[in-house]
């Protein structure tokens, strides 16, 4: 047996967007799939507003789920696909009308409602879906990488359209996503997987500016993680730390400023990205730090040559080490605990991968 998710405990408060985020294999649609029914667990309980739903077949828990494929029936039109959900649990035709066509105009696609979904674009479809899974009222949607298969441009369109709609219709939204920038800029709060387990829950804000673990630092945007070693040197503390690039700067004539550290490094390479560029400083010790700044400050950036780098003290971090998949539950760092107000869906569990 291989162990999929393990010790994952979670309470979602009821109408939060909250989004499940980690690489691929790391357990989130796993957990997501037991949230829907499709999978069971080998232990704890999954909780919908209190009730165990953890031995309901997925059409007995009131929950709807949107895929990446959005799944339409291409030989109904958008009206009937929306439909389709409220005719399956018996409700008359003239209140399935005015509900998908309510649901219809609350994702931006009022009289779209006679098009058939090969007619639309995938922006469209989309909203389709989730039209279709939202017109049942359910008390959570479970979306897993709904957005994967549309093109940058409109995934990030989309981004807007989804909180927006989100915040309209007042539902719990669970979000799987291993697109940071999904996640930071959509959730409420985001659970950050990895290896099977949660390594850190918190607000976009608390993910990004101080991550608990040296995985959370490094797969939440871009981070730089200093050995024990040197912030032993810079903070006498010998514990390794996390820095953003963009609180990172190349120090100026007037040198170091009150409450910042400085340490020398030699420039490996500049990335030109527009208005800002990226720098690739090497310390002594051979670690690599990514140095954010405006490209209008790099003329005098050359490879090869010595730079001192500077930050707030208050900038950097203490991070743990992450777990490795074989190290004991115990050790792994938990999520923090959530605020006493929020209602619950709680899933822990162990899985077995498919």
């Amino acid at each position: 047996m291989v162990v999929a998710v393990d010790d994952v405990d979670l309470e979602i408060g009821e109408g939060e967007f909250f989004s499940l985020l980690g690489p691929s294999g790391s357990g989130k649609t796993t957990v997501l799939r037991m949230i829907a029914g499709f999978e069971l667990p080998t232990g704890g309980a999954v909780l919908l507003q209190g009730q165990d739903v953890t031995r309901l077949a997925p059409y007995d828990r009131d929950v709807n789920t949107v895929f990446q494929d959005y799944a339409l029936f291409p030989h109904l039109s958008v009206q009937k696909n929306v439909e389709y959900g409220l005719k399956v649990k018996g409700v008359g035709k003239a209140e399935r009308r005015r509900r998908a066509g309510e649901m219809l105009e609350s994702v931006r696609l009022s009289g779209f409602g006679n098009r058939a979904p090969a007619a639309m674009s995938g922006g469209q479809r989309q909203r389709v879906a989730l039209a279709r899974a939202l017109v049942n009222r359910p008390k959570v949607l479970l979306l897993d990488e709904p957005l994967g298969a549309l093109d940058l441009k409109l995934r990030e369109e989309m981004q807007v359209e989804l909180k927006s709609i989100q915040h309209e219709v007042g539902i719990t939204f669970v979000f799987v996503t291993h697109d940071q920038g999904e996640a930071l800029s959509m959730s409420s709060r985001v659970a950050v997987f990895n290896n099977g387990r949660i390594e850190q829950v918190g607000t976009p804000r608390e993910v990004y500016e101080r991550p608990g673990t040296s995985f959370v630092a490094g797969f939440v945007g871009t981070s730089n993680v200093l050995p024990a070693t040197v912030s032993a040197q810079l903070f006498g503390i010998a514990s390794p730390h996390t820095v953003r690039p963009e609180r990172i700067r190349l120090a100026d004539p007037a040198g170091v400023r009150d409450g910042e550290v400085e340490i020398g490094a030699t420039i490996d390479d500049v990335q030109y990205l527009g208005a800002e560029s990226r720098v690739r400083a090497r310390l002594d010790d051979g670690t690599v730090l990514i140095v954010s700044v405006p490209s209008d400050r790099t003329t005098d950036a050359v490879v090869g040559s010595a730079v001192r780098l500077t930050w707030p003290r208050s900038a950097a971090s203490a991070v743990l080490d992450s777990p490795t998949p074989d190290s004991p539950t115990s050790d792994s760092p938990r999520p923090e605990s959530p605020p006493s107000d929020l209602t619950d869906i709680t899933s822990t569990q162990q899985g077995e991968n498919q």
